[in-house]
């Protein structure tokens, strides 16, 4: 075990009060691990959730220097919003889950990222993230990521008892079970991870990344 590790796994994990560090330290201390980028970058990954799936979009947009990693179910469900691949490329790097490896997730190894986002994320992604089982791209992203002490943002959509939602074609409500419940609350206690609930949360646990990290929301409209 890396010497670092035991600290990691066994104090507390990040809080309003234990604000993630600014970046990785050059190989962390061990000299198998790649120095991070010094203009790092963000890994987006969307799963196949519509809920506040625009909205979400639009705060990647805002943010420097973002990747985006599409689940094979998020590319079913973003053209039932409108989203094209085409409109996405014009923003970002896509990378999509086509390998049974999930070979993108090699990305993370060569310290590129210095922050990894799940939004919106499913409540079959928050229960496989919870529970260890990585079997899609961002489930993957998630548990690598965590590996290599990259901070983590997951903001789940089922986290309350009603949740009003847009469907496709109309506006739907749900009601979460006590199943989906709980796997929020389990996702909070894993290393490197913190769960968001709305969008104003998601916004604002970004703002406070950027502000670790030096950066600023991007300016431009193009």
């Amino acid at each position: 075990m890396h010497p670092g590790n035991a600290d990691r796994l066994n104090g507390p994990g990040p809080g309003p009060d234990r604000p993630w560090p600014p970046a990785r330290a050059a190989n962390d201390g061990d000299p198998d691990l790649p120095a991070p980028d010094a203009d790092g970058r963000f890994a987006w990954a969307i799963t196949g959730s519509g809920h506040m799936l625009k909205e979400s979009l639009a705060l990647a947009a805002r943010l420097p220097r973002v990747d985006l990693f599409l689940s094979a179910a998020a590319e079913e469900v973003l053209p039932r919003y409108g989203i094209s691949m085409e409109s996405l490329r014009e923003r970002f790097r896509v990378f999509r889950d086509k390998t049974a490896s999930a070979v993108p997730v090699g990305e993370l190894y060569e310290a590129r990222y210095h922050t990894l986002v799940v939004a919106p994320a499913t409540s079959n992604t928050v229960a496989k993230c919870a529970f260890g089982i990585s079997d899609t791209l961002p489930t993957n992203m998630f548990a690598q990521a965590g590996k290599l002490g990259i901070a983590g943002l997951v903001f789940a959509c089922d986290t309350q008892p009603v949740v009003v939602t847009r469907a496709p074609h109309d506006w739907v409500t749900l009601h979460p079970r006590r199943i989906e419940l709980d796997n929020v609350e389990r996702l909070r206690a894993i290393d490197h991870c913190r769960v968001l609930c709305s969008l104003a949360e998601l916004e604002s646990a970004l703002a406070a990344r950027l502000s670790e990290l030096c950066l600023a929301w991007n300016t431009s409209s193009s």
